[in-house]
């Protein structure tokens, strides 16, 4: 079984150095930089639960240098992917699945579904097609990613919590390619349940990531203080409600109230959201995978979304200030 982290950053380097120590599969990882450089010299050292280990997967550059793969784990953030798409050609043989480890709406949501938006593009994280005509959505397994991770220093990886990568074909089937990919990761020390109803999962953790990340970015705080702040957890909320009418329009089941998410995101404590770090980097923010596209879901089902909007736009003014779209 071979297998391919593209763009092995923090997620990408826990699930590569935890498959190439204890899974039977063949592990390549493609990255750049000091960050490959390291890998190839001295491994991939992981730090986890009070333990330091060192993995040795293959490490290499380019997707032609590592050749077809049974699996692609995509790990890069959305905006990333019309540019990566064509890069990753090489890594694509007949029966390769591609697991998209990727926050936001991904650019598969509508494969496999039925109704009236059944194969719809989210230009948003699609923009004109170009991801699905490269990356066919059949080939697409969702994945929610769970852990936080950091590059603390090329080639290190630091795991501070959270072990599930949950799975789900985009058509609900409990597919052979999907379970043979949750028992390699249940082999190598993950939590990795193959969901019939991917979507709702994935909403779940869009629910916050809509509205705490992008306010972050606008008041630069970190997640205790946005939650126990009453104004900003209020427009945090509103957010939220508008963006759980967005979803129930699309068929999407909440098995919580959006009270319980908020308590849940507050546990996590002083962190630094996705958005807001990427901000303080200088780096393109996911805004459009985070809010963009809920807002073209919003237009989709005659949703008003009158606070998302609002933010959203908000937010693309502050990313376009910061040098940061």
């Amino acid at each position: 079984m071979k297998v391919c982290i593209f763009g092995a950053g923090a997620i990408g380097g826990l699930m590569a150095a935890k498959l190439a120590l204890k899974g039977d599969a063949e592990v390549t990882v493609i990255a750049r930089g000091p960050h490959l450089a390291a890998m190839q010299a001295k491994g991939l050292r992981l730090l986890s639960e009070g333990q330091e280990i060192s993995a040795r997967p293959r490490c290499v550059a380019s997707a032609e240098e590592a050749g077809p793969q049974d699996y692609v784990v995509v790990t890069l953030k959305a905006h990333s992917l019309p540019g990566a798409a064509l890069q990753m050609q090489p890594l694509l043989g007949r029966e390769t699945a591609i697991v998209s480890a990727v926050n936001g709406v991904p650019w598969w949501y509508f494969h496999g579904l039925a109704g009236p938006h059944g194969g719809r593009i989210v230009e948003s994280v699609d923009p004109g097609g170009i991801v699905s005509r490269l990356l066919p959505p059949q080939r697409a397994i969702g994945c929610i990613v769970y852990p936080a991770a950091e590059v603390i220093e090329p080639g290190v990886i630091e795991h501070t919590y959270g072990d599930r990568f949950s799975l789900g074909e985009p058509d609900g089937s409990r597919s052979p390619r999907a379970q043979k990919l949750s028992e390699a990761l249940i082999a190598a020390g993950f939590k990795a349940p193959v969901r019939p109803r991917i979507r709702d999962e994935l909403w779940v953790k869009l629910w916050g990531n809509l509205a705490f990340n992008p306010i972050s970015a606008l008041t630069t705080a970190t997640l205790d203080v946005l939650i126990n702040d009453d104004e900003q957890r209020a427009v945090a909320r509103t957010m939220m409600l508008e963006g759980q009418r967005i979803a129930e329009a699309l068929g999407i089941r909440f098995a919580i109230d959006v009270d319980k998410r908020i308590a849940g995101a507050a546990e996590v404590g002083a962190h630094k959201t996705s958005m807001l770090q990427d901000l303080e980097r200088g780096r393109p923010m996911e805004v459009e995978a985070l809010l963009g596209a809920v807002v073209e879901l919003a237009d989709l089902v005659g949703e008003a979304a009158p606070t998302c909007r609002t933010v959203l736009a908000l937010v693309r003014a502050r990313a376009r200030a910061a040098g940061c779209l």
